[in-house]
């Protein structure tokens, strides 16, 4: 039995959505001492879910935002539900369940910026018994859709959803964007991840990969090969995330660029700085600034992520988000 949220937080004076993103949320476990998981005692209990960061970070920048998915009626969904609300989210469209849980993922604490080892409970979760039954009919009024690879690949039925919505967002005029956002332990295998996504990027207008994952999934080597595969499946706009070296982009109208990465002082945590890039750049394009600036703005979120230990701890507000570049030109 599900159902939807009663205490939803309203489209600010009825108007629509800017955004509208699909996926799994789950509550975090943050270990607070270094060290394996099973010799940790504390966690710090917070937020995650690759949509959900993007969706928080589009909401602290002040984009009227909305989430589907799928929570069980626990503590943990309670918690996330309260917690999407405190971030301004539309949660409409997060039904309640329960019978399912909510999943959950714990994650070690990160030491000099490497990639802290994460461990998930997610199987049969309240958000992978979500399917197309849930998609709204109007896309809720959206002008953007944002899609990630992790989403189809929670289960079949939200897999389905996923690309139910990218078929209604291409009917309805919304542009959709495309975080490939490899997962490669959710799959059953490298060939049904590898034309899932890529059939899934063949519906968006702005495709998002990192280079080596954009390698991994069309085969083609360099950042001008993995453009020309998604240009050539109808995207407008393909931008390859570098890393610490920034970004380059390639536009089907024959423009390119490439926009360097900022410097951090210390990287804390790598986890959600691919949605923080995201974020930037579909916040960017969606209000009217060149790809270049677009990109600019990505590469700033996305470093800002990485100096805090949540996944979306680092997402700024318009305010912190100048001051990180107003620091950052000023060393």
């Amino acid at each position: 039995m599900t159902h939807m949220d009663p205490d939803a937080a309203p489209n600010r004076a009825g108007e629509p959505l800017d955004v509208l993103t699909v996926g799994e949320a789950m509550a975090l476990l943050i270990a607070q001492q270094p060290g394996p998981l099973e010799t940790v005692a504390g966690f710090t209990r917070t937020a995650a879910g690759a949509e959900l960061n993007v969706a928080v970070g589009l909401a602290r920048l002040g984009l009227r935002v909305g989430y589907l998915s799928r929570l069980g009626d626990d503590s943990f969904g309670r918690c996330l539900r309260a917690f999407m609300h405190g971030e301004g989210i539309d949660t409409r469209l997060v039904a309640s369940d329960a019978a399912h849980a909510t999943g959950f993922m714990l994650k070690a604490l990160a030491v000099d910026g490497e990639d802290p080892a994460i461990e998930y409970h997610r199987k049969g979760s309240a958000a992978s018994h979500t399917g197309p039954e849930a998609a709204p009919a109007d896309l809720a009024g959206a002008r953007h859709l944002h899609l990630s690879g992790v989403c189809p690949a929670v289960s079949a039925s939200m897999r389905e959803l996923t690309f139910h919505l990218a078929r209604a967002a291409r009917l309805a005029g919304a542009s959709i964007s495309f975080d490939p956002n490899l997962r490669p332990s959710l799959w059953p295998g490298e060939a049904v991840m590898r034309d899932t996504l890529n059939a899934l990027a063949a519906q968006a207008d702005w495709v998002l990969p990192g280079l080596a994952e954009g390698e991994r999934l069309t085969g083609r080597s360099g950042a001008e090969g993995v453009a020309d595969f998604y240009l050539g499946q109808g995207a407008s706009l393909v931008v390859i995330k570098l890393g610490p070296q920034g970004a380059c982009w390639f536009a089907r109208d024959g423009s390119r660029g490439q926009v360097p990465g900022i410097a951090v002082p210390k990287v804390l945590d790598t986890v959600g700085a691919g949605d923080g890039f995201a974020v930037g750049l579909v916040s960017g394009l969606l209000e009217g600034l060149t790809v270049a600036d677009a990109v600019a703005r990505a590469n700033a979120i996305g470093a800002r992520v990485v100096g805090f230990p949540g996944d979306s701890d680092g997402l700024p507000t318009r305010a912190e988000l100048a001051a990180f570049l107003a620091a950052a030109n000023a060393g």
